[in-house]
């Protein structure tokens, strides 16, 4: 006989836990970001104080957090933690070349994007749709970072897309070394306005893929736009 077990209505700290998790997962949330306080985050969700605190606590716990004495609560970069982070720890102390980053980028992406097109909700393409809108205007307004916070948005909104906890893991976990590690340099790629064209019409070709539900077509267009930026990196380095 099957034993079938009470449904328990979920704690309102384990929604907040959830939420807050996910907007770092998405990468809406970034390293180095500071929360709104305790007082702001219970009035913004509608909930106490001291349910916030366990949720935060809890993140703190699992290394997405940090709380910094008398500053604030600051999400965590694991890259700066080269025990916590293996690839971290290998990289400190060794001469790893930006083509080395973006060719382990290129793995991990091209296997998140063809996951993501499997599996990616409706809610999760708009993401996609709202993080490609944002670096449109970012660099058409020619904001600091030209378009780049909205880019990292955009990788991570897709990493989150797979449903695979190791997936999204081993990304935030590599968030640093594969996308703020190469913040300055992206800014050589979208100084050419030819490059930037190019740039979006490759977003665009990822998003449609994924709205299709097209792995192989979602990973061709994956690896268009890395290899895209190899060669471009490549080439500069020629010069």
């Amino acid at each position: 006989m099957i034993t079938l077990k009470l449904i328990k209505p979920k704690r309102i700290s384990d929604q907040v836990f959830e939420q807050l998790k996910e907007l770092i997962f998405k990468g809406q949330l970034k390293p180095g970001d500071q929360l709104m306080t305790e007082r702001e985050l219970a009035q913004s969700m509608g909930v106490s104080r001291p349910t916030v605190r366990e949720a935060l606590n809890k993140l703190v716990a699992m290394g997405l957090l940090e709380h910094r004495q008398g500053q604030g609560t600051f999400v965590n970069s694991p890259a700066d933690d080269a025990d916590k982070n293996p690839l971290a720890a290998v990289i400190n102390g060794h001469d790893v070349s930006l083509q080395d980053l973006l060719e382990v980028r290129l793995g991990l992406e091209c296997n998140a994007v063809a996951l993501a097109a499997r599996r990616a909700t409706e809610e999760d393409l708009q993401e996609l749709i709202k993080s490609l809108a944002q670096m449109i205007e970012e660099i058409k307004s020619g904001k600091e970072g030209l378009g780049s916070n909205a880019d990292l948005s955009f990788h991570m909104a897709i990493a989150y897309a797979t449903r695979n906890l190791v997936q999204i893991h081993i990304m935030r976990s590599f968030y640093d070394l594969l996308f703020f590690g190469i913040k300055e340099n992206l800014q050589h790629l979208y100084s050419d306005p030819s490059n930037l064209d190019r740039v979006i019409e490759q977003h665009e070709s990822i998003v449609e893929a994924i709205r299709k539900r097209d792995p192989e077509a979602a990973t061709a267009a994956m690896r268009k736009h890395i290899t895209f930026v190899i060669d471009f990196f490549r080439e500069r380095e020629r010069e």
